[in-house]
């Protein structure tokens, strides 16, 4: 089965850039301190915001910067402007002789990346947070199984989304515009700027329905416990039922692109 093999090599790909990892890792852990810090005085003023409790903000926090380049919330993941350029330059016919499905290929890429991401630039900055602040973490075997479910789900959804974005490129002769409204929209509708939960009225009931909540919002209620009892598997229905339904969306727009390859190509 060639699935494993693409993943394995996504990770050993990314484990080649050991210098640009630990500048990541770094990255993440300082702007971990800076959030934690503007979270702590928000919190001061404003008590249970969003529900929350100081220690579950601090949570949120230091689970956003963990999880960041795993989702690809701000670069897309690389794979993103991969495959534009492959687009952009025809490469991507060769690609579509592969005896391999193009979204399947790119996805098991992209996990292979991801997991190394989690373990290279996510559990540092967890375990730093963990020292310098009180966080609530789970103390039960099946809550952490639960996150690591809900953590696979989200990175499911947030490749599916980034997928959608890069194949825009088979009808736009630049991808630079629509990836920084994807990156923007991935940063305010995820939770990365405040928690979902933390929002207004019916602005905050609206963006907990939208895919991007399912990258990060859910994973940080399940770790935390918010979601719990019958709470539990409907965030995880609610993270499968995007992951399917974008990864059809995108099958669908990849059918069409994949006609106008063949149009364009003869």
């Amino acid at each position: 089965m060639w699935f494993p093999v693409v993943a394995v090599n996504g990770f050993r790909r990314y484990a080649t850039y050991r210098t640009a990892t630990l500048a990541g890792l770094f990255t993440n852990t300082v702007f971990g301190f800076v959030i934690a810090y503007v979270y702590t005085a928000l919190w001061d003023q404003r008590p249970h915001l969003g529900g929350y409790e100081l220690s579950q903000a601090l949570t949120f926090v230091w689970l956003g910067q963990a999880l960041l380049a795993a989702m690809g919330l701000l670069t897309g993941g690389a794979f993103q402007e991969e495959l534009q350029e492959r687009i952009r330059t025809g490469d991507v016919a060769v690609d579509l002789y592969r005896p391999a499905d193009l979204q399947l290929w790119w996805l098991a890429a992209d996990l292979g990346r991801a997991v190394f991401q989690l373990l290279a630039r996510g559990v540092a900055p967890m375990v730093v947070g963990a020292l310098a602040f009180e966080l609530t973490l789970p103390g039960e075997p099946l809550r952490w199984l639960a996150f690591a479910v809900s953590v696979l789900l989200a990175l499911v959804v947030s490749f599916a989304l980034r997928y959608l974005v890069a194949l825009t490129s088979f009808w736009l002769l630049d991808g630079s515009g629509i990836n920084m409204l994807s990156a923007l929209a991935a940063t305010f509708f995820s939770g990365m700027v405040l928690p979902l939960r933390a929002f207004p009225g019916d602005l905050g009931e609206a963006v907990q329905v939208l895919p991007w909540a399912a990258v990060l919002q859910v994973p940080a209620d399940v770790l935390m416990g918010v979601r719990s009892g019958a709470a539990l598997p409907l965030g995880l229905a609610f993270q499968a039922g995007w992951a399917v339904a974008l990864l059809a969306l995108g099958r669908l727009v990849q059918g069409l692109a994949t006609r106008k390859v063949v149009v364009q190509g003869g």
